[in-house]
């Protein structure tokens, strides 16, 4: 077993519950990866099919990226890691935040397994939040028109969930602009 299968088994034993439902922790990682998705916590939906972006957030994620299902799902140069691992429960509002313990307590051992990093990628604002603390701006809107201040380790994304469109809608900028820059590093990095 890899380090990396030794960190999905620690990962199932902290949550005894979520395991005795026979669910697994959703996360895509491979020690080869170039780049990495950090996105928040996988939905109901997600959690029950168990499968990572298959949806229409997926779709949209793949467009901005420029890639198709087989390098985002195969290749293993693309690894995907939300900040907590099972769909962490419903809220008044929403689905709960992620639990941040688990993510202080496996992303270190998990990222320090992927020598070949050269892009995260983060998704929202649970992980803009959480990777760029001190040096995010006002919300999550400045930080992604920020994004060259976070490169070459960083990319700042909102969310690509279709509950985004509105915001989107409101700024234009973020595809003609921001979309073209990351599908430019993205296959610069892919074709190394």
């Amino acid at each position: 077993m890899s380090e990396l299968d030794n960190i999905i088994e620690a990962i199932k034993k902290d949550y005894p519950e979520e395991t005795k439902k026979g669910w697994s922790p959703i996360l895509n990682v491979y020690e080869q990866s170039k780049i990495l998705i950090i996105g928040q916590a996988p939905g109901l939906k997600t959690q029950l099919k168990n499968e990572v972006f298959k949806d229409q957030s997926g779709d949209r994620l793949r467009r901005w990226l420029n890639v198709n299902e087989e390098v985002f799902y195969h290749s293993k140069l693309i690894s995907v890691l939300p900040l907590d691992f099972y769909f962490p429960g419903k809220g008044k509002t929403g689905d709960l935040p992620p639990n941040l313990d688990t993510t202080r307590k496996y992303h270190p051992n998990i990222i320090g397994q992927m020598k070949d990093l050269k892009l995260i990628i983060l998704l929202g604002s649970y992980a803009v939040n959480y990777y760029l603390k001190e040096t995010k701006k006002k919300n999550v809107t400045e930080t992604v028109s920020s994004y060259k201040d976070y490169l070459p380790t960083f990319f700042p994304l909102v969310h690509p969930s279709p509950l985004n469109q509105r915001w989107m809608a409101k700024n234009p900028w973020f595809i003609s602009e921001v979309i073209p820059t990351l599908q430019e590093i993205v296959q610069n990095i892919l074709s190394e």
